[in-house]
C-alpha cells in the first residue's frame, strides 16, 4: 500500500520531474472543501497504482513558489507528469474514474 507523498520545492525534481513513473500532482490547500473531498479517491488511487504511478501533494499555501511556477490559479488543480513534462492538466474536483482512466492511457501507451 502506497500514500500520497508531500513534495515540496526541494523535492520536486527528484519526485515528480526523475520520476520512472507517470506522477499524479494534486496542488491542493487545507481550507479547500473541493479538495478535501478528492482526498479518499487520491488515497485510493495511491494503492490501487502502487509501483506504477506516483501521488504527489503540493500544499499551495506552503509552496507558493511550485504553484506559481505552474501558474495554479485555482484549486483543485491536478497535474499528470510522464517522462518529466506534463502531459495533463485538470482543474477542479475530479472523480476517481477520471483520474484512472487519465492515469491509464498514460500506463498502457
Amino acid at each position: 500500500m502506497s500514500d500520497p507523498v508531500t513534495v515540496t520545492q526541494d523535492t520536486f525534481r527528484s519526485t515528480v520531474i526523475e520520476s520512472d513513473v507517470p506522477v499524479l500532482v494534486d496542488f491542493w490547500a487545507g481550507w479547500c472543501q473541493p479538495c478535501i473531498q478528492m482526498e479518499p479517491a487520491l488515497e485510493n488511487i495511491a494503492t490501487a497504482y502502487d509501483g506504477s504511478v506516483t501521488v504527489a501533494k503540493v500544499n499551495v499555501e506552503e509552496e507558493r513558489g511550485l504553484a506559481s511556477m505552474f501558474q495554479v490559479m485555482s484549486i483543485p488543480a491536478l497535474f499528470i507528469f510522464h517522462n518529466g513534462k506534463k502531459v495533463v492538466e485538470l482543474h477542479g474536483r475530479q472523480s476517481e474514474a477520471d483520474l484512472s482512466a487519465s492515469l491509464d492511457s498514460l500506463i498502457s501507451a
